[in-house]
């Protein structure tokens, strides 16, 4: 039996999905809101809010991510960053989740992947759990109501968390399964509660589809001058780096906090919502991010809270340091109603250094904005993955390499020629660690970080006085008003100054061996930007 709106001649049976039980499409919030509570998915919490836990998946599953190797895509996947399943295994995966889903309940959503109509795509999303169907109708673009009738989807994601894959059957490596078949234009999540897979499969999707019409997509948040959208600026950076925190500027017009696409026509949202990380979220310095955490519908994951009042523990991280909340757009006062932006006027690529040695902003040339694009080095922050418990460094090409299934210098030449077309000036921020490595330093001040970008978006930081780094040979400002100048030179707020040229000369090195395996496939001007 089928209930909700939906277009009449492309149900799930259309689909070749059959022998469900109840399917409810396109339900509203409060619908799915009231039905996973029913359900005994989660409960309401102050304000309205879904309380859940995902159970033992936290976070991610990279290693459990795999590409179907089919013959139209085989010449384009990066396969060494995407393992490959074999057609005949994603067919027996497939054959073997839908005979473990009949008769039961499902949630159809049919929703938009990317604010821009003319490059969006038409995304179904099929969950088992009802609060997945909350979770991404946050996070992709709701239709009308009028579109919905004629809505046939590009893609279809299924996600079925009490599905447990067979490896020696499936081709795959555990009991968790993300599997993505390009030919057959469909998405099979299986062994995992944790939503983000959802969004993220969504996002690789994309990765794949939109560079083949010359459109940059970018792990990245993205805001505007009030009233001025051609004053763009996209911070690019992994989990944890400060994308939702530092996008989310109340004198900015707020596009969005995570994945955006950059087209002839300028920036644009993939997404209608934020996924935002709560572990010490602060109600001073992210007041309009913590005030979500008690408005309606708003998801909340694998947050420790008072079972008799519901007050949340923004601190206890017994559950997760991963921790988050997933909420509309639309609930952040000062986002962008249509999520579209000129083209970007700033690049930020933020960093989370845990050696401590890089500095809180440094401006790039445009061949080293694609030294470090292509390089993306951050440290891989708590609970984020499975079994990172504490910040790990590493290099995450284009800033988001668990999600790019081309290689990575496709991204990089289409950033490049983007720069080149527009004039974007390109900074490196470091929101990581500064007076010590992690364990002896602190975090970078959020108020320093908060005023340098201020000036490097209102055009008064390229005014300032640069001197070259000795170590990395980027251009650091030497002063900035409301900035510590010691702050400013990183080796200058370290007790041990021995130390830092020791952390400063192993993360050279250590930036020097992994850029080895893109030399081949980059100009000399980049070359020459190399660091080590």
């Amino acid at each position: 039996m089928d209930h909700g709106t939906v277009n009449p001649s492309m149900k799930l049976e259309d689909q070749g999905i059959t022998g469900l039980g109840y399917i409810y499409y396109n339900r509203s919030e409060q619908e799915l809101h009231d039905a996973a509570v029913a359900a005994g998915e989660g409960v309401t919490g102050k304000g309205g809010t879904f309380l859940v836990s995902t159970g033992k998946h936290t976070g991610r599953s990279p290693k459990d991510k795999f590409v179907v190797k089919t013959d139209n895509v085989a010449d384009t996947i990066w396969w060494e960053n995407n393992p490959p399943m074999d057609p005949a295994h994603f067919d027996v995966l497939y054959a073997d989740m839908l005979e473990h889903m009949k008769g039961g309940t499902y949630n159809v959503q049919d929703l938009f992947g990317g604010a821009d109509p003319a490059h969006r795509l038409d995304v179904r999303v099929v969950t088992e759990l009802t609060w997945h169907g909350l979770f991404i109708r946050h996070m992709l673009r709701r239709p009308e109501a009028s579109e919905l009738k004629t809505f046939a989807p590009d893609f279809t994601v299924i996600n079925c968390p009490t599905f447990k894959a067979d490896p020696a059957k499936h081709g795959c490596r555990s009991e968790t399964v993300i599997a993505m078949n390009f030919e057959k234009k469909l998405i099979l999540i299986g062994g995992t509660e944790y939503a983000g897979e959802n969004k993220k499969s969504v996002f690789t999707l994309l990765n794949y589809l939109l560079p083949e019409k010359g459109i940059m997509p970018m792990h990245c948040s993205a805001n505007h001058a009030p009233g001025n959208p051609v004053d763009t600026a996209v911070f690019f950076g992994l989990s944890g780096t400060g994308k939702t925190t530092l996008s989310a500027d109340p004198t900015r017009v707020l596009i969005g906090d995570d994945e955006h696409g950059w087209s002839d026509r300028g920036t644009f949202n993939f997404e209608g919502g934020c996924y935002a990380k709560t572990i010490g979220l602060d109600p001073e310095a992210e007041p309009e991010i913590y005030a979500t955490c008690s408005m309606p519908h708003t998801v909340i994951e694998n947050m420790v809270f008072d079972p008799d009042t519901f007050e949340l523990d923004f601190e206890d991280d017994s559950l997760t340091a991963n921790m988050r909340c997933a909420y509309p757009l639309n609930y952040i006062s000062n986002a962008s109603e249509n999520a579209l932006g000129g083209h970007p006027k700033n690049i930020i690529m933020l960093t989370c250094d845990a050696f401590g040695v890089l500095p809180p902003i440094a401006r790039l040339t445009p061949a080293q904005a694609m030294y470090h694009f292509l390089s993306g080095f951050t440290s891989k922050v708590a609970g984020t993955e499975r079994g990172v418990t504490e910040p790990e460094p590493t290099f995450s090409t284009c800033f988001g390499a668990p999600f790019m299934p081309r290689r990575p210098e496709v991204y990089g030449n289409l950033l490049r020629s983007k720069i080149a077309s527009h004039g974007a000036t390109c900074w490196l921020v470091n929101t990581g660690w500064t007076g010590g490595a992690y364990g002896t330093g602190s975090r970078m001040p959020i108020k320093a970080t908060r005023a340098l970008l201020s000036a490097a978006l209102d055009g008064t930081l390229i005014e300032s006085t640069f001197r070259k780094d000795v170590h990395f040979g980027f251009e650091v400002p030497v002063s900035v008003d409301g900035v510590d100048d010691g702050l400013l030179n990183p080796r200058d707020t370290w007790a041990d100054k021995a130390g830092y040229d020791a952390q400063a000369e192993k993360l050279v090195m250590m930036f020097s061996d992994n850029f080895e395996k893109y030399v081949p496939f980059i100009d000399d001007d980049v070359k020459a930007a190399a660091i080590g």
